[in-house]
């Protein structure tokens, strides 16, 4: 199964922000055993080495960009990506783009904590613990 990982579930492990930071440690567990496909898009990787540098400084953002890149698969964005996310009927051109990167790629579903913000989707948007529930089985 090949998930993507909004920015908002990676930075609940990489900030350990409770309540959250358990479910989200547990998908990346799951990502490590190869129990599901992780991915991230381009742009959440920007956004979280952005993010991480102003909250835990340079090396330790740096540090955990390349842990990342070491366990999900990219993906990435382009001109078509950025096209199809204009066209998509998203309010949101970040989570637009993010989707359609996705999609691309070929994932089954995404993860996120606002699963508002992919109403449009056409592939399952799962709250983190909802996923791990669905793994479980």
């Amino acid at each position: 199964m090949k998930i993507l990982f909004d920015t908002n579930v990676v930075l609940d492990v990489l900030l350990n922000r409770q309540p959250f930071a358990a479910n989200a440690i547990h998908l990346f567990s799951a990502v490590e055993q190869a129990v599901i496909q992780g991915f991230l898009c381009t742009t959440t990787i920007t956004t979280l080495d952005y993010l991480c540098t102003k909250m835990i400084g340079r090396q330790s953002a740096k540090n955990a960009i390349n842990g990342l890149l070491e366990l999900f698969a990219v993906a990435e964005v382009n001109q078509h990506i950025l096209k199809a996310a204009i066209a998509s009927g998203f309010t949101d051109f970040e989570d637009a783009v993010l989707y359609q990167a996705g999609i691309c790629a070929g994932i089954d579903g995404l993860v996120t904590r606002n699963a508002k913000d992919f109403n449009l989707a056409e592939c399952p948007v799962y709250h983190p613990n909802e996923l791990c529930n669905v793994i479980e089985k």
